[in-house]
């Protein structure tokens, strides 16, 4: 969600902060905003409200520079978008940028205000920013001035301080927000995500929950949620730093979405033989652990609780494992009975989804078997704190609506499905056909691509369009979701979807020739009860835009238009079917020129509850 980048360096550190926030745009955001301390000792605040382009041009406006900043791109919260809501928030000589949410701010705004303290925005920020100022007071130490705030805060937090009265030093907290340290020469930093920091070194430190870090330009120290001094690995990214460009690509999703058949190669390289998934790549204790399993766990939002509901069809049809999912928000708050021998399985892109990984925090209370993690960022905190991790290897994705990461998702879940599957109902010829399919996708994958001028031409019916309605029928179902929720994120186009069999349950009342309709329609047991359920669309005069296997038998007409894939295997329908959906709500969305990568009141990350 927001983006925090800070720097103490023996250089001018603004142009560094700016690239970070740049680096940070995809994650989602309506204002940003720095704060450094100028040669002279002066504090100077920046902000603007909109995108970077926006701050640049206060800052070429009013110019400031300094060797200690602090910069941020939010996400609002509490307060509307606006420049005085913007971060970073200041109190005197102390300022502050900060992702999360305090839950105890209206307590602690009215004991300051009572203090004297005067408010210039509706943040649950400036609350802090004014609390370790009258730390300071008693202290004289920024850090201990951090120690006693965040002993006062309730919530969840990731705060980066600095100080006009000591120019040199840059100070930081994290509980259930992300924060990075990264290590440079004779200069230090801070971000929530590396991509921001990758222009100036390639060696982090990920800050564990709990930790708080005090930094200067040549050393640093962290104390963990104890209090404790301690020391945390360094880590080298040492991969080539891709680079964040759209390339030939209007969008970052447009991109995305092409990318599809080479990322899942990605995720098959090394995990799959020629006829069998190779197991260990789950982890060294996997397979010990999925000998135990019983049933199977799964917690998502939004996208990732898509792919999920998927794997629940496989698990139990192909592997004959039960399984449970649900959204991570609200297994949080309810009573939770755990069966023996139940995997724990989270899905995320980021792995730092605060819900998500909430729910995992909760589930090492509970008496589960073990915790796995689906997940496209390596060192999230998802990653490091679940006991076996799967990456889906899926690259940054930029754009805020999940296209490739959802498909690679999709493609892990079959290979857990596999493994789990060979202990029960999997036998090694199926497995074979399985991952021979599998060796296929990324051509199927191309193949559906090369589509892209039938569903643009497909699009244009839908620009003047209010409302959608998305239909499937067994695994097509969270497929038709996924699509659903896909063309309302980029395109604010109000869509639903349901089970096909639901629509004389209730949906069939809302068809009429203004209501499109979409199906996901491939050629196995469930095709004819589908088309039966889109007669009665088409007998209630509705629009009918059908997705449909080539050997399907639906034809164009006045009253259904059709788009032919190829046939593919029952184990890929789900992943190919869904690329049609995202170039669907792509074409609609650049037709009705909405801001496709980063859509209103979104963010890529959502870091708070």
């Amino acid at each position: 969600m927001c983006g925090i980048v800070g720097g103490v360096t023996q250089r001018n550190v603004l142009g560094i902060l700016v690239e970070g926030l740049k680096r940070l745009e995809y994650r989602g955001y309506d204002s940003a905003g720095v704060a450094l301390v100028e040669p002279d000792g002066e504090l100077s605040v920046r902000k603007a409200l909109g995108k970077v382009s926006e701050l640049e041009k206060e800052l070429a406006a009013d110019p400031t520079r300094g060797n200690l900043g602090i910069a941020h791109t939010r996400w609002a919260t509490h307060g509307k978008p606006s420049q005085s809501n913007a971060h970073p928030h200041h109190s005197d000589h102390i300022a502050i940028v900060h992702n999360g949410i305090i839950e105890n701010h209206e307590t602690l705004r009215s004991q300051l205000m009572a203090m004297g303290y005067e408010f210039n925005s509706e943040t649950d920020t400036e609350v802090i920013a004014h609390l370790l100022h009258h730390n300071y007071k008693a202290e004289q130490d920024i850090f201990k001035s951090l120690q006693a705030t965040v002993s006062q805060l309730e919530g969840a937090y990731g705060i980066a301080v600095i100080s006009s009265h000591e120019p040199e030093r840059l100070v930081a907290a994290r509980s259930g927000s992300p924060l990075v340290l990264g290590i440079g020469i004779e200069e230090n930093f801070l971000a929530s995500d590396t991509m921001a920091l990758r222009q100036v070194t390639d060696r982090f430190v990920y800050l564990e929950e709990g930790d708080m870090v005090d930094v200067h330009r040549e050393t640093y120290s962290i104390l963990d949620k104890s209090g404790s001094a301690v020391e945390r690995d360094i880590t080298r990214i040492a991969e080539v730093d891709e680079v964040v460009d759209k390339g030939h690509y209007r969008h970052f999703m447009q991109k995305e979405i092409f990318e599809q058949a080479r990322v899942i190669r990605h995720t098959l390289q090394g995990r799959v033989g020629q006829n069998r998934v190779l197991e260990q790549v789950f982890g060294i204790k996997a397979p010990d652990i999925f000998d135990k399993v019983q049933r199977v766990q799964i917690i998502a939002c939004g996208t990732s609780y898509h792919s999920g509901l998927v794997c629940k069809y496989w698990l139990e049809d192909w592997a004959g494992i039960p399984c449970d999912i649900e959204v991570a928000s609200e297994y949080r708050y309810r009573k939770v009975v755990v069966s023996p021998g139940t995997l724990f399985v989270t899905i995320s892109q980021s792995g730092e989804t605060a819900d998500t990984l909430a729910a995992l925090r909760l589930a090492k209370e509970l008496d589960y078997l073990a915790s796995l993690t689906i997940c496209n960022v390596p060192n999230s905190s998802l990653a490091r704190e679940s006991d076996l991790v799967f990456m889906t290897n899926a690259g940054p994705e930029i754009g805020v609506a999940s296209t490739k990461a959802f498909t690679t998702q999709l493609v892990s879940l079959q290979l857990l499905t596999i493994v789990l599957g060979r202990r029960s109902g999997i036998t090694e010829a199926k497995e074979k056909e399985m991952v021979q399919a599998l060796h296929t996708l990324p051509k199927l994958c191309e193949e559906v691509l090369a589509l892209d001028p039938d569903v643009l031409e497909m699009s244009e019916h839908f620009s003047e369009k209010h409302h959608a309605l998305f239909l499937g029928r067994g695994p097509q179902y969270p497929v038709a979701m996924e699509g659903a929720l896909k063309l309302k994120e980029i395109s604010y186009i109000h869509a639903e979807s349901y089970p096909a069999g639901e629509l004389k349950h209730g949906p069939l009342a809302l068809v009429d020739a203004d209501m499109p309709v979409v199906a996901v329609a491939p050629n196995n047991e469930l095709l004819e009860k589908l088309k039966s359920n889109l007669e009665e669309v088409q007998a209630r005069g509705g629009v009918l835009y059908v997705f449909a296997d080539k050997a399907a038998g639906f034809s164009n007409n006045g009253a259904t238009k059709v788009i032919n894939l190829p046939h593919v295997p029952t184990s890929l329908e789900p992943i190919i079917y869904t690329i049609p959906l995202q170039l669907l709500s792509y074409h609609v969305a650049v037709l009705k020129g909405t801001d496709v990568d980063q859509p209103r009141n979104l963010a890529k990350s959502v870091t708070v509850e």
